[in-house]
């Protein structure tokens, strides 16, 4: 497996607080094309906590919101052949939280699409693993932005 992440090769400078490598108080998602999903390994840190122990509700947002983002945009320029992974936004998501996420192992995210709807929109599903329990899920719609959108350029 390549071990630079989707967003180091594909946005370095990216300040996002989930998944920008420059953003050095950020989550620092790193993302990866296993062939069957996209996948991430993420740890927690004491500060992350809701109560003792349990990962914060907003915190898991993030980091599904972020990680299925990447996924819809890695797709699509891998579905479409596009010459560079397009900067998607979140149009919708929705997140269900299963149980509470234990702070004091790694936990493994997993996503994939679900559908293409046009060239530049992709439904995404994604689980946060922990303990070998899924512990939240995620489905999202998420859209290529064009020239002209605030985040249009915030990935080069």
């Amino acid at each position: 497996m390549n071990t630079k992440s989707l967003q180091e090769t594909h946005a370095p400078s990216s300040i996002c607080y989930g998944c920008g490598p420059a953003n050095s108080q950020g989550l620092k998602i790193r993302s990866f094309d296993n062939g069957d999903f996209i996948i991430c390994d993420w740890m927690p840190a004491p500060y992350h906590h809701a109560f003792p122990g349990v990962l914060n509700g907003g915190i898991i947002g993030t980091l599904l919101d972020c990680h299925c983002n990447w996924t819809a945009a890695w797709s699509l320029k891998k579905k479409w052949g596009l010459p560079h992974v397009p900067c998607t936004v979140t149009a919708e998501y929705t997140i269900k939280l299963l149980r509470p996420t234990p702070t004091d192992t790694k936990v493994h995210l997993k996503s994939h699409i679900t559908e293409f709807i046009k060239e530049d929109r992709a439904w995404v599903e994604g689980e946060l693993i922990a303990n070998g329990q899924v512990t939240a899920t995620c489905r999202g719609l998420f859209v290529a932005v064009k020239e002209g959108h605030p985040a249009y350029h915030r990935w080069s």
